[in-house]
C-alpha cells in the first residue's frame, strides 16, 4: 500500500503510523480511563470507505487523515492536518 504524503509525495505504508480511526469522538483529556477504553479499543472492524489517522512517521512527521478502502486498501483522499494544513500544494 501506498500514501501519497501533501509534504512528501507518494511513499511506502513502511514509512507510516497508524493513529486510530477517525471517525470515533476522543474523550477530554480529564475523562476516565472506562471513557478512553472505550474510545481507544471499543470499535467496529468496517468493510469498505474508512477515515483513519496516519503519521508520516519517518518523513515529514506530518500528521494525515486519510480515506481508505478496508476491504481493497485503496486510498481515496488524503488531508494534511495540523499548522501546516492549506499551506502545501496537493
Amino acid at each position: 500500500m501506498r500514501i501519497s504524503c501533501p509534504v512528501c509525495g507518494e511513499r511506502s505504508v513502511a514509512e507510516f503510523a497508524y493513529g486510530g480511526d477517525a471517525t470515533v469522538p476522543r474523550p477530554a483529556l480529564d475523562a476516565s480511563a472506562e471513557e478512553w477504553c472505550v474510545a481507544v479499543y471499543d470499535r467496529e472492524n468496517p468493510r469498505g470507505p474508512h477515515t483513519e489517522y496516519w503519521q508520516h512517521a519517518q518523513g515529514c512527521r506530518s500528521w494525515l487523515k486519510v480515506e481508505r478502502d478496508t476491504l481493497t486498501h485503496e486510498i481515496l483522499g488524503v488531508t494534511l492536518l495540523g499548522r501546516f494544513a492549506g499551506r502545501v500544494a496537493e
